[in-house]
């Protein structure tokens, strides 16, 4: 994986549509949760604003909107309890991110997932897919002052590997995960989500873009790209 005198490498992973494709349980999870503050016209293309930004973040944005009185916490527990339900019935890893990281993991790369979901949901979506036992390391946003697009998670999860963030390489699927990624002095692969919001000029940033998303990423890609000096 690595050249003589070139500093050995770190992967960090985006979790939700990056790593699996969740987004249509945090959308319903989402829609749940509003309808009982009496929202009941939230839809798709509402929630495809948020793809990419962490659930605290979305929720305070979404508070605002609808004139929400709850606290953002209360929102964000009743979200959690929510996604929880249906995550371990619908959540599924995209087949080109298993591979991946099942040869990271025999050529012994270190890895963490940095995700804006909560602790809880991370580590739920990694037990429920297996995905547990390649990436015991995982950061939440709850655990970091920022979300994204700040570059919180990503450098707590650099500091968790020991890894310095010059070494480490990012996949992200969504604008503010590549600027957290470049914010954090990191490289970045971009697989973008075909809902997302499009952020092309950030995408287009990334050192490595699969422009097709999922249905063009490739892990010989990637691992190609990873051994080069």
């Amino acid at each position: 994986m690595k050249s003589p005198g070139v500093p050995a490498l770190s992967v960090l992973f985006d979790l939700d549509g990056t790593l699996v494709d969740s987004e249509p349980s945090y959308y319903e999870a989402g829609r749940r949760l509003l309808a009982r503050y009496g929202v009941g016209d939230f839809s798709w293309e509402n929630h495809t604003r948020f793809i990419g930004i962490g659930t605290r973040e979305t929720l305070t944005v979404l508070r605002a909107e609808y004139g929400i009185e709850a606290p953002v916490d209360e929102l964000l527990a009743g979200k959690n309890a929510l996604y929880l339900e249906l995550a371990g019935t619908s959540t599924t890893v995209f087949p080109e991110m298993r591979a991946l990281v099942e040869r990271l993991h025999a050529g012994g790369v270190p890895m963490a997932v940095a995700s804006g979901s909560s602790r809880a949901a991370i580590a739920a979506v990694l037990a429920v897919t297996g995905l547990d036992a390649y990436l015991p390391v995982h950061v939440s946003a709850e655990e970091v002052a920022h979300g994204k697009p700040e570059p919180d998670v990503f450098v707590e999860a650099a500091r968790r590997l020991g890894a310095e963030p010059s070494s480490c390489v990012v996949l992200e699927d969504a604008g503010p995960g590549v600027r957290a990624a470049h914010a954090a002095g990191m490289r970045c692969v971009a697989i973008p989500d075909a809902e997302a919001a499009p952020d092309e000029a950030v995408l287009a940033g990334a050192e490595l873009l699969f422009a097709g998303g999922q249905a063009e990423f490739t892990a010989a890609a990637v691992l190609g790209r990873l051994a080069e000096p």
